[in-house]
């Protein structure tokens, strides 16, 4: 039998900057895809996915180019033939987990992965596959395949565990700092808008950006400051200003959180503080939270919380909020009181 164990992953610092090439924060948790595969006598793999109750049949020799948009185990399987793998033995799949679906916490990145570990392991030759090959290979298998808007800190995540400072330019991933405090994630119950989320934002920042590159071919949004936002707000038309604001910002965020999280031991209060800010431009530029969950990221922190933010693209899913072992039942108690269906601790799993 083949096993194959894969984590879900936080963003912490971060969000909507991918796309642009920007670096992000983000770390694997405790909360897992489960994969269990045994070989059977036919020429397909038939794929039972549990936690949905969906069964998914696929011929080994399927040579189809029409793949269905969201169709991951199809566009994995053309990818890896592409990279030379083989599929010859059949297997029979079970997969199930306990990341909530649609939430934020990158279920379907976790799938991915999961799915692309699998296609390697059942080589009858050894291949041999870095970690952050298997991101690339999962991220152009759910992103770059369907021409989606998202970006690889997903599948970078996830592939390499841990707590991870990612250049999604080039994908080069630094280890940091796990210590920082108690994690909570707490759901929601509001449907994620992922897709919808992320295309206006992708598409109006990017707007932004070649805007002021016209302006000064110099401009690299890579190497810009706090400053840049004024010098070029002139020129940057009203209705985007909200994006470039979140453009400069957020980066501006993410590489002071990264100097704390470089210490052996981050100080937590200051993490939560940057997260706040994080997510004060989340809501009010980006505008992807629901006031109902900002009414219990409020509660979470008024009982305890240094910082909450929403977790993914936005539009609902779920939240975390970093805490002490003190306050931590309280932040629980302040979730699910003010409406989220569960909310529990996680840890940063490497």
């Amino acid at each position: 039998m083949i096993t194959i164990k894969v984590p879900a992953r936080i963003c912490f610092f971060g969000d909507h900057q991918d796309y642009l090439g920007l670096p992000v924060i983000a770390g694997a948790i405790d909360r897992f895809i489960n994969l269990k595969g045994t070989k059977n006598t036919e020429q397909k793999f038939n794929i039972n996915l549990q936690d949905i109750g969906t069964h998914i049949s696929l011929r080994l020799d399927d040579v189809s180019t029409q793949v269905a948009d969201g169709d991951y185990f199809r566009s994995g399987m053309a990818l890896l033939k592409k990279q030379g793998l083989e599929f010859q033995q059949g297997y029979d799949i079970s997969i199930s987990g306990n990341i909530p679906i649609n939430a934020g916490l990158s279920s379907s990145s976790a799938l991915v992965v999961t799915w692309i570990k699998f296609l390697i392991a059942v080589q009858e030759t050894a291949f041999t596959f870095k970690d952050t090959q298997i991101g690339q290979l999962a991220y152009e298998a759910e992103v770059v395949y369907f021409k989606q808007p998202g970006g690889l800190m997903d599948q970078y995540t996830i592939a390499q565990r841990g707590m991870l400072y990612i250049h999604t330019q080039s994908g080069e991933s630094n280890s940091l700092s796990s210590k920082i405090g108690t994690i909570i994630v707490a759901e929601s119950s509001i449907k994620k808008q992922t897709l919808e989320v992320l295309k206006n934002a992708k598409e109006y920042a990017l707007q932004i950006i070649a805007t002021v590159k016209e302006h000064d071919s110099s401009f690299d949004i890579s190497e810009s400051s706090v400053e840049d936002y004024q010098r070029y707000l002139h020129i940057v038309p009203e209705e985007y200003r909200a994006y470039w604001y979140a453009s400069i910002f957020n980066f501006d965020i993410t590489k002071k959180a990264k100097q704390e999280f470089k210490k052996d031991s981050p100080d937590v209060e200051k993490i939560g503080i940057l997260m706040n800010q994080h997510q004060g431009i989340l809501q009010n530029q980006i505008q992807n939270t629901p006031s109902k969950m900002i009414k219990m990221m409020d509660k979470a922190c008024k009982s305890g919380a240094y910082g909450a933010k929403i977790i993914g693209s936005g539009g609902g899913g779920c939240m975390v909020a970093l805490t002490d072992e003190n306050s931590k039942s309280k932040v629980i108690e302040a979730f699910l009181d003010a409406g989220a269906v569960k909310a529990y601790e996680v840890k940063i799993y490497i």
